[in-house]
């Protein structure tokens, strides 16, 4: 079996750690630099992964937006764009979301239950893969590895970043923090209730950081324990 795929966690929060508000449009919490640090990112980055909430609130094209790195991915003799990957237990997705319109090649991860109404719905726009009753995390990144995946970025919502770490699958966080507070107990946030690995006591490595405009990144180590 292929080794699994190097997951790396981003996401930027709030101060009080949301990472959107309760209002219908989207909080932009990156200034235009940190924006364009995610997007060199995802060019290097072999696959890009959000949820389906995100995907339905969002709406977005998750693409490497500069044309140089582009250029520089396929001089490198890979696609132009990364692979987009999203998961979704319920398969409540509908085929006109701009996701599976931009890019290159996508790939869902569901349910058995589900699988038959996403082939349906999305009839050849990306790969429909099931991973049994429930959706299967490390049968998602076997899969992936099995593609030739050896890079994973994962980009939310909260209850991916949760699944994630809970179940101890990622690599490094990048974490940007923006001097913003949200103050809404209604407000998606960055990670939710859950049992991680090591609990309250165990400290993460810091990897690094670093000033981005009004905005701070934090890079963690989450496998690697605080000695």
């Amino acid at each position: 079996m292929a080794t699994r795929p190097f997951v790396l966690l981003s996401v930027a929060t709030s101060v009080d750690g949301h990472i959107d508000d309760a209002s219908p449009e989207r909080l932009l919490l990156s200034n235009s630099a940190d924006f364009d640090r995610v997007d060199q990112v995802r060019a290097e980055s072999d696959a890009i992964l959000i949820g389906g909430n995100t995907l339905r609130s969002d709406n977005p094209r998750l693409l490497v937006n500069n044309e140089k790195r582009r250029a520089n991915r396929i001089a490198a003799g890979k696609p132009e764009y990364p692979l987009k990957v999203t998961i979704s237990a319920s398969g409540d997705l509908s085929r006109n979301l701009k996701f599976w319109h931009f890019g290159d090649k996508k790939v869902v991860y569901t349910t058995d239950s589900a699988a038959a109404k996403l082939r349906e719905e999305l009839n050849g726009l990306a790969d429909v893969v099931s991973t049994g009753e429930s959706v299967d995390f490390g049968a998602l990144l076997d899969d992936l590895a099995a593609r030739g995946v050896e890079r994973l970025m994962v980009e939310g919502g909260g209850q991916i970043h949760t699944q994630f770490l809970s179940q101890g699958l990622v690599d490094e966080i990048h974490l940007a923090v923006a001097p913003l507070l949200v103050g809404d107990a209604d407000a998606p946030r960055f990670l939710y209730p859950a049992d991680y690995p090591g609990g309250s006591t165990r400290r993460m490595r810091l990897l690094g950081t670093e000033a981005v405009g009004d905005v701070v990144l934090l890079r963690y180590a989450p496998k690697e324990e605080l000695v």
